[in-house]
């Protein structure tokens, strides 16, 4: 163990003395973090197929086809859902939003409510999201409102309701009354003559056409559990990019040190093949866990980026970093020279960066590229991190990410040493 802690100081003092790497290990994180998390301070914009989960609890018509006009927008993705399923999903960041049709939501008595018969449960990361979902719902409220002033029969059903309300006729005397109430039965009696006039009455169905509604949005989380500003968002963002900055360099040493002839002479010292990519790995794991805690310290004293629960982030913490020590020895070993390295090594970094939510949100993405997500390690590194910052996961929701981490790490370590074991033949 003495030759392998040896082996790894060896390499972190050649990285403290490489002043161009510490910047990219370093410094451009640090910037990215600063750079999106004023801009997403005061974020606007769009984004197509928000996955979204619905809970009817109406059961009626009206919402049945008020989701079916939800499904064909192509800016969605619904999935009906329970409420407690729905909620953990959203919460974890496996939904953007949840969307609740209330009881009554069917059965209002005019064109508008007052109290909100639908609830908009969203991912407090997602202000972009949020916003646009806002406003997607508050197209299908004016659609609904034209189809009500459009339909004969419904606007004569409101009239009718209006008539048989004793209380809307206060003060009023028994003659002025039966005028009024006359007055309205003939406008009533002059819309149902329109509907009978209409080409096609089955069309649109007035029966089928949920009613206004009131909308509530919240936020998808616990008191303590959401981001209190835009930088507890960026900062695990950050902190991936400076894993990917430590894995590209250390890549680029491991092939240095190949074609410069330190490895050869290490392997004819007294050490093993193990020993010696025992202690790269370790001088790895150890500069990127160092990088992570800086950046996170950084975004904590100065930023004011929160530690939710500590053992959860440390838990991912170090599961993202072993698994960039994996994808650095299979970086490693694709190239012969270090500009093939350097150049193989962060165009497969920045792949995984791009598709993983490292620089365009995941919710600017189409619904394919959303789904090669799934294999990007920067996606789960960042999902991992955030459970730790202000997600607050349990033990038992950080499992899926930290398993996927480690995973990928083992099949990417075994293949680096697999591929660097044939050069030594």
């Amino acid at each position: 163990m003495g030759k392998v802690i040896t082996l790894a100081g060896k390499d972190l003092r050649l990285l403290v003395r490489d002043k161009s790497s510490l910047f990219w290990v370093i410094m451009f994180p640090l910037l990215i973090a600063l750079f999106f998390g004023t801009i997403f301070s005061g974020s606007g914009g769009q984004m197509s197929g928000m996955k979204v989960a619905v809970i009817d609890e109406d059961q009626s018509e009206f919402s049945q086809a008020y989701i079916s006009q939800l499904d064909s927008l192509e800016a969605l993705s619904i999935t009906p859902m329970v409420y407690d399923s729905a909620f953990q999903k959203v919460r974890t960041g496996r939904l953007a939003a949840l969307i609740v049709l209330k009881k009554g939501f069917g059965q209002t008595g005019g064109l508008f409510s007052d109290t909100p018969l639908v609830e908009v449960g969203i991912d407090p990361s997602r202000r972009t999201e949020a916003g646009y979902l806002q406003g997607l719902l508050a197209q299908a409220s004016f659609m609904q409102l034209h189809g009500k002033y459009s339909s004969p029969s419904l606007i004569r059903e409101q009239l009718d309701k209006l008539t048989l309300d004793s209380g809307a006729w206060k003060g009023l005397d028994s003659r002025q009354l039966a005028r009024a109430r006359s007055f309205l039965s003939s406008m009533a009696d002059f819309f149902e003559s329109l509907e009978e006039l209409s080409i096609d009455s089955t069309a649109d169905e007035p029966s089928k056409r949920p009613a206004m509604f009131a909308v509530k949005v919240t936020s998808v989380t616990n008191d303590v559990a959401r981001p209190r500003s835009s930088f507890e968002v960026t900062f695990p963002s950050a902190v991936l990019w400076g894993l990917m900055g430590v894995a590209a360099t250390f890549a680029v040493g491991i092939v240095k040190e190949r074609n410069g002839g330190t490895y050869l002479r290490l392997r004819l010292a007294p050490v093993t093949r193990t020993q010696i990519l025992a202690g790269k790995g370790l001088a790895c794991f150890t500069a990127s866990f160092f990088i992570g805690v800086m950046l996170l310290a950084l975004g904590t004293v100065v930023f004011g980026v929160r530690i939710v629960n500590p053992g959860i982030l440390a838990v991912s913490l170090v599961a993202a970093c072993l698994c960039f020590v994996g994808l650095t020895m299979m970086v490693s070993a694709i190239g012969k020279s270090e500009e093939a390295v350097a150049g193989a090594g962060w165009g497969i970094l920045l792949v995984m960066a791009m598709i993983g939510g490292g620089m365009l949100p995941l919710m600017f993405m189409p619904g394919w590229l959303k789904t090669l997500s799934h294999f990007s390690p920067v996606k789960w590194g960042i999902l991992a991190i955030e459970g730790g910052i202000w997600r607050d996961f349990t033990y038992t929701e950080i499992w899926l990410p930290v398993v996927i981490l480690l995973g990928i790490g083992t099949l990417c370590f075994s293949a680096g040493v697999t591929l660097l074991s044939r050069t030594d033949r």
